[in-house]
């Protein structure tokens, strides 16, 4: 059965074409700083928002108009199963993303729920192999479920705890048999609503305890992929424990994980934390734990993760550059952990999405390839910071200064600042390249 049978599989067409269902900066096999586009990008699409979505929201019925409407249960499942790889080979895409409970309904007991998912995870394994597509990663939903509302790993429920960590163990199982590249953590209810009933040093405690298991288990069964945890500030608990890059990576090295662990970073997650998406990606670079991206945006009228496709041309150069600095994302990609809108309700508007999706990245890569080339903000910030090369400045970076001999350089000597940051011009600048390159 085809799901999308007026649609093609998407080609690049460039800049000048009119054709909404070709790309315009998206062309797989050029080649960018040394390597092609496919290789730099590693798009990723995602399960939940891409098949399972309905369209409710606190307001809103289900409303998405979709091929597989009218199955349930495991039809339901084996049906989208289908849907998936068509559209996997269409958008030329050659990776996906899921939950556990998005591929394969609950049953009663955990013993059933993992009968439906061995079913499903090889029916996806023979798509696999005829396709050649790839898992980026998997995870386990320990949110949506009931059991879940006061926590998984940070439940004051040791039961609560126990369930979870099986989810977890089959949920590795899983990665290994279908060759997972990562596997990723997201704590949806990783945190607490007051502090006046919460033990926040067990929580915590229990949350690390946890991961140390997920690396004892796949120590034994032989993952060897890489494991990522997603920083979320909030929505739907109010504090939760990994709020953002800089709360994560101190909560990894306080409990001894950070060697294990890098993080995938999401563009909306970073807008509601207070910061920019570069901003996150910067500071997981520089303290080697960028691992993996989930590509999308938030509206910033709305204080809610709203999981746009990303268009914001700015922020997907700037996303672009920090990769470029980092070698690539490695193991990771660029996950559409993205959703059309309600109103966007056919089928064909799940191509538009990941098309616009897809070219915006596409040009923020050329840009931001550009940018690096000629060394616009490296000069910047190497001229900007030149007094810490020679002379008191070089004795404050190799650890020779003191307080007292800083104190003599200094106490005779007039300071001030005349020097100007320039940021309207780097502005001005960037917009340039961006229009440009």
């Amino acid at each position: 059965m085809a799901y999308f049978s007026d649609v093609s599989k998407i080609a690049y067409e460039g800049p000048k074409s009119r054709n909404p269902l070709a790309f315009k900066y998206y062309n797989p096999s050029e080649v960018v700083a040394g390597k092609t586009m496919a290789e730099h990008l590693r798009f990723a699409v995602s399960y939940w928002h891409t098949l399972t979505l309905q369209g409710n929201d606190p307001f809103g019925l289900p409303n998405m108009i979709r091929p597989w409407d009218g199955y349930t249960g495991m039809d339901l499942a084996k049906k989208r199963v289908e849907a998936t790889f068509e559209f996997l080979e269409k958008m030329d895409v050659s990776m996906f993303c899921f939950h556990d409970r998005d591929i394969a309904p609950e049953g009663d007991t955990l013993r059933e729920t993992n009968k439906n998912l061995d079913v499903i995870v090889s029916m996806i394994q023979d798509y696999m192999k005829t396709s050649g597509k790839k898992l980026l990663w998997n995870t386990a939903n320990m949110f949506s479920n009931p059991r879940f509302v006061h926590g998984a790993a940070s439940s004051p429920y040791a039961d609560v705890f126990a369930f979870a960590a099986a989810q977890v163990k089959k949920g590795l199982e899983v990665a290994v048999e279908l060759g997972a590249q990562n596997y990723v953590f997201w704590g949806g209810r990783e945190g607490y609503e007051t502090l006046l009933n919460t033990d926040m040093k067990l929580e915590q405690d229990n949350l690390a305890r946890l991961f140390s298991m997920a690396c004892d288990y796949a120590d034994e069964i032989g993952f060897k992929g890489q494991f990522l945890l997603e920083p979320k500030p909030k929505e739907p608990t109010k504090h939760q424990y990994d709020f953002d890059a800089a709360t994560t990576i101190s909560f990894l090295q306080t409990h001894g994980l950070a060697d294990r662990f890098k993080l995938n970073i999401e563009a909306n997650h970073a807008t509601l934390a207070g910061h920019t998406f570069e901003h996150e990606l910067y500071v997981s670079r520089i303290h080697n734990m960028l691992g993996s991206v989930d590509a999308n945006q938030g509206d910033p009228l709305l204080g809610w993760d709203t999981d746009e496709f990303p268009t914001d041309m700015y922020s997907t150069t700037l996303a672009m550059y920090q990769i470029l600095k980092n070698g690539g994302l490695h193991s990771g990609g660029l996950n559409f952990d993205a959703k059309v809108r309600r109103a966007s309700m056919t089928p064909i508007d799940l191509f538009y999405g990941h098309i616009v999706g897809m070219d915006s990245f596409a040009r923020g890569l050329k840009v931001a390839a550009k940018l690096i080339e000629d060394k616009v903000f490296d000069n910047v910030i190497e001229e900007r910071y030149s007094s810490y090369r020679e002379g008191v400045g070089k004795d404050i970076v190799d650890g020779k200064a003191t307080l007292k001999s800083l104190e003599a350089y200094i106490i005779d000597k007039p300071v001030a600042v005349t020097t100007s940051g320039r940021q309207e011009l780097l502005l001005s600048i960037l917009n340039q390249y961006l229009l440009e390159a």
